[in-house]
């Protein structure tokens, strides 16, 4: 691993996590989710890269935090009552923002946003 490698995902995924909140401004919705996931996606990957070196060719968000709680118990918490919706929710906007004749709405999409920032970003950050 490089430090400039691990660098590139970290500003990698806080540019999507900007640009979600920049497009759920301008109402795409579906881009706006999928680039919540991509901000989860790549934050875990890169927490992963500092502490152990690698991470896996995954796109799942509860495999990364899976693995990742190994190293902080903490995170766990993420992977308790109704913190778990929101989690697969997200991460099952990998495929239907993408691939599905899905539309996301304004409230759910705000919700999972206010969701990564309240709770999932502090946590991923306290690693």
């Amino acid at each position: 691993m490089s430090f400039e490698e691990a660098e590139i995902l970290r500003e990698r995924a806080e540019d999507f996590l900007r640009n979600a909140e920049r497009l759920l401004e301008e109402g795409v919705y579906d881009l706006a989710a999928f680039n919540i996931e991509q901000y989860c996606q790549l934050i875990l990957k890169y927490k992963l890269l500092v502490k152990t070196g690698t991470y896996p060719r995954t796109h799942s968000i509860m495999r990364l935090i899976r693995e990742l709680s190994e190293i902080s118990q903490n995170l766990r918490e993420l992977l308790r009552g109704d913190r778990i919706l929101y989690l697969t929710k997200i991460e099952d906007a990998y495929i239907g923002a993408r691939y599905l004749p899905r539309r996301y709405e304004e409230e759910e999409v705000r919700s999972l946003l206010n969701f990564v920032r309240e709770v999932f970003k502090p946590l991923v950050e306290a690693i």
